[in-house]
């Protein structure tokens, strides 16, 4: 899932790793090799 907004949290499903976005630049965040998936 690529980054749209700032603001947005991404959480791995794996390791429960999670990111807050501070400046979206459109890319897609991984983490354990897999893609992060945007939490609620």
């Amino acid at each position: 899932m690529h980054v749209k907004n700032e603001g947005e949290k991404y959480v791995c499903s794996i390791c429960g790793n999670e990111v807050l976005v501070t400046k979206a630049g459109g890319g897609e965040l991984v983490c354990c090799n897999e893609p992060m998936g945007l939490s609620e």
